[in-house]
């Protein structure tokens, strides 16, 4: 009863900018701006205030020649961010200007893309569902399509464990902020939650019925949103494994990221906007609370 009562002053806002659908959401790291990335070939980078209901001014990168698959802020600076393609190139950009600094052409189409947490490195896959360091970046976890968790020491990449962590295809992994535990959502519709230290899974989220696509902490490591094509974003406390909230949306979700200093999520799916046949769209959900 007391976690309903935390959610108050719940909003949502939608935002269109791109022509085809949204892959990708991402937040820079002092939550000021979001980037979004497209199926139309663009990435686009809003400033978006935490508690104001304006029009978010938004400024579009081009030059990417297939579609904008995934996105990822520099954690270090505010206004770099890097894209993976279909096009097999990845490239960095300045947000500020929407110029492209560096690209890089890679032998595979990039699916997932990662920033180390001390900004200085790039992990671009291509046959791995999704990538991560752990916060002090001396590991490195693959998830794959056989239900494990390769844990890999970094720099070296030496196989340190392989986890046995879901019945079925692992698509998608987040490292808790507080840096305590890892999350994996499967096409077995589970998210496992992993103590990092033991390497032990401590508790499972069921709430979805659809593979898990994507997952997310907030910024206190409290909640956790994922997602799927269930027509809802579930948000479950971390620490008991209850739902407190569900998102309802129109069709499957393809991103889910909060923002890293307030109580704001992003996300986007296979949604069609209410008012047109256009497919472009965002949403951020917001609440405070107590």
């Amino acid at each position: 009863m007391e976690e309903k009562i935390a959610f108050k002053n719940l909003h949502s806002r939608e935002y269109q900018g791109h022509k085809k659908k949204v892959h990708s959401v991402a937040w820079n790291c002092t939550g000021t701006k979001l980037a979004s990335g497209s199926v139309d070939q663009t990435a686009r980078v809003w400033h978006i205030e935490p508690h104001g209901h304006g029009k978010a001014k938004d400024i579009e990168l081009k030059g990417h020649t297939d579609s904008v698959d995934q996105l990822c802020w520099d954690p270090k600076h505010a206004d770099l961010i890097a894209t993976a393609s279909g096009d097999k190139t990845v490239r960095l950009w300045d947000a500020r200007s929407g110029k492209c600094s560096q690209q890089a052409e890679l032998s595979g189409e990039n699916i997932n893309i990662t920033y180390k947490p001390d900004g200085t490195h790039v992990a671009v896959g291509n046959r791995v569902n999704e990538i991560a360091w752990n916060m002090t970046g001396d590991m490195f976890f693959l998830t794959t399509g056989n239900g494990t968790v390769e844990v890999l020491a970094y720099p070296l990449l030496r196989p340190v464990d392989t986890l046995m962590a879901h019945t079925a295809g692992c698509y998608c992994i987040a490292i808790d902020p507080t840096g305590r535990y890892f999350a994996v959502g499967s096409a077995d519709s589970l998210v496992s939650l992993w103590d990092i230290s033991e390497m032990l899974c401590v508790r499972t989220f069921t709430k979805l019925e659809w593979p898990v696509r994507t997952i997310s902490f907030n910024y206190t490591g409290d909640y956790i949103a994922s997602a799927s094509e269930d027509l809802f974003i579930d948000i479950s406390n971390v620490h008991t494994g209850r739902t407190v909230h569900q998102i309802p949306c129109r069709a499957a979700m393809n991103s889910v990221e909060w923002n890293p200093k307030y109580n704001l999520l992003a996300y986007a799916g296979d949604d069609k906007n209410k008012y047109s046949a256009d497919e472009g769209v965002f949403r951020i959900f917001g609440f405070e609370s107590s």
